[in-house]
C-alpha cells in the first residue's frame, strides 16, 4: 500500500499504560519500527512525547478508549498531529489481539492513510462541554428528586398535585416547608396559597387532608434540602457557562432565532459541535455524525431498516428537545413539518425529522454567519397548490359534496 506518512506512531491506550508503535521509513526506504510502553502519569506521557520527537513524528493516531485518551492528547496536542479513531474502525484481525499488536496496526493503518479521525473541539469548547453535560446530569437529578417528593406526598395521602400545578412553586414551597416544621391543619396549608392557587383554597384543603408522619415530614425535609443544594449548582454552573459563552455571544444570538431553540439549548448545541462549521463538510456530514439521520442497513439490494445509529447523545438530547418545543410554536415551517410527518409517520420518527432540521439550520446559521429565515407555516402548500388543490377536492368527493372551482382574480 502506498504511504502517505514516513514518520508516524500509533498508541493503545489504557488506564495504567500506553504501548506506543513508532513508524519511521528512512531516506533509503526502509523500515524502522519501534514498540514502547510507557505510564499514564504526567511524567510518563511527557516522556512519550519526548520519544516521538526525538523520531521526527509527525503524525500520531489513538484509539476513543473511555476517557483515557484525555489525557494523552492534551499533552500530546499541540506538538503532533493527533487523529482520534473511533475503535470499531481499526478492529484488528481475530486471534492477533495484544497491546503490541495493536499499536503496530494503529500505526500501519495511520502510514498508509487509511484511518480518519473522530471530531474533538478545541480545548475551550471542551470545556464549556464538560460544563453543559455536568448540568444536564444535575437537571436530571433535580427531576428525580421532584419525583420522589411527588412519591412521598402520595405515601402520605396529601393530594396537593392534583390541584396545583407545579408542587414546587412559590405556593407550593411555603405549603411543603410549613409541613416539614410540623403543620398538618388543612385549613392553615391551603391559605398558605399565592395569587391564582388562592381561587383553590377550598380544593387545596380537601387535598392536604392526609396522614402525614414524622417519617414523612424526615423525607420531606431531606429532599427539599437536596433540591435547594441542586438548583443552587445549577445556578453557579449558568453563571459560569455564561462566562465561557462570552466570546460567542454573536453564534449564540443567531441559533437563538431558530424556532424551538433557547438560550440554554443554544450553549448546549455549541458546546457540542462548536462555532467552527468547517471542520464539516457539509450539513449532511453534520447529521450523520450526530446519527440524527436514517441509518443504513442494506444487504443483496434489500433496505431492512432506516434506524437511527448511536451518535452523539448529549446533542441528540439537546436537538430532541429543541424538536418538541419547535412542534408546538405558530405559524412556522418546523411546526407544519411535525404536523405533515406525524399524520403519517408518528410523533417519535416526526419529531426526529425536526430535530434533524433544527441542526441543519443551525449548521447554515453558523457557517454563513446569518439569523435564521423562515420559510413560513404555509411553506409546504407553496410547494405545488394544484396538487393540495386536487387533492382536497378528492377529499370533499368522497364526503359526497359536488365541487366546482372558481379562481379569484389576483
Amino acid at each position: 500500500m502506498e504511504v502517505v506518512f514516513k514518520c508516524c506512531a500509533g498508541l493503545d491506550v489504557h488506564s495504567k499504560t500506553v504501548v506506543s508503535c513508532r513508524r519511521i521509513i528512512g531516506p533509503d526506504g526502509k523500515l524502522d519500527r519501534q514498540v514502547r510502553t510507557f505510564g499514564t502519569t504526567t511524567q510518563e506521557l511527557l516522556t512519550l512525547a519526548q520519544w516521538l520527537a526525538e523520531g521526527s513524528v509527525t503524525h500520531v493516531a489513538m484509539e476513543s478508549t473511555g476517557v483515557f485518551w484525555k489525557p494523552v492528547w492534551n499533552i500530546l496536542e499541540g506538538q503532533f498531529e493527533i487523529l482520534l479513531v473511533n475503535a470499531r474502525h481499526i478492529k484488528q484481525v481475530p486471534g492477533r489481539k495484544t497491546d503490541v499488536k495493536d499499536c503496530e496496526w494503529i500505526a500501519q493503518l495511520l502510514q498508509c492513510g487509511l484511518l480518519r479521525g473522530s471530531f474533538v473541539p478545541p480545548a475551550e469548547i471542551r470545556e464549556l462541554r464538560d460544563l453543559t453535560r455536568h448540568r444536564a446530569k444535575l437537571a436530571d437529578q433535580h427531576t428525580a428528586v421532584t419525583n420522589r417528593i411527588h412519591k412521598t406526598l402520595e405515601d402520605a395521602n396529601i393530594k396537593l398535585g392534583t390541584v396545583a400545578s407545579d408542587i414546587l412553586g412559590v405556593s407550593g414551597r411555603a405549603m411543603l416547608t410549613a409541613i416539614v416544621t410540623g403543620e398538618n391543619r388543612p385549613e392553615v396549608l391551603a391559605n398558605l396559597a399565592r395569587k391564582r392557587l388562592r381561587s383553590k383554597i377550598p380544593a387545596l384543603q380537601e387535598a392536604l387532608h392526609g396522614r402525614i408522619t414524622e417519617h414523612h415530614r424526615f423525607l420531606l425535609e431531606t429532599l427539599l434540602e437536596q433540591l435547594r443544594f441542586l438548583e443552587a449548582q445549577i445556578v453557579r454552573l449558568d453563571r459560569r457557562i455564561a462566562e465561557k459563552t462570552r466570546p460567542f455571544e454573536a453564534a449564540l444570538a443567531r441559533l437563538d432565532t431558530i424556532p424551538g431553540i433557547a438560550r440554554r439549548t443554544a450553549e448546549n448545541l455549541l458546546a457540542e459541535i462548536g462555532p467552527d462549521m468547517a471542520v464539516f463538510p457539509s450539513a449532511a456530514h453534520l447529521a450523520s455524525w450526530s446519527a440524527m439521520c436514517p441509518g443504513n442497513d442494506e444487504s443483496a439490494g434489500k433496505r431492512r431498516t432506516g434506524k437511527t445509529a448511536n451518535g452523539n447523545r448529549w446533542l441528540r438530547r439537546a436537538l430532541i428537545e429543541a424538536a418538541w418545543a419547535a412542534s408546538r410554536t405558530k405559524n412556522t415551517y418546523l411546526s407544519a413539518q411535525y404536523r405533515r410527518l406525524a399524520a403519517r409517520r408518528g410523533q417519535r420518527r416526526a419529531i426526529v425529522a425536526v430535530g434533524h432540521t433544527i441542526l441543519v439550520t443551525a449548521y447554515h446559521v453558523l457557517a454563513e454567519v446569518r439569523p435564521h429565515y423562515e420559510l413560513g407555516a404555509d411553506y409546504f402548500d407553496r410547494l405545488d397548490p394544484q396538487r393540495l388543490t386536487r387533492h382536497l377536492v378528492r377529499r370533499l368527493e368522497k364526503l359526497g359534496h359536488k365541487v366546482t372551482l372558481e379562481p379569484v382574480a389576483a
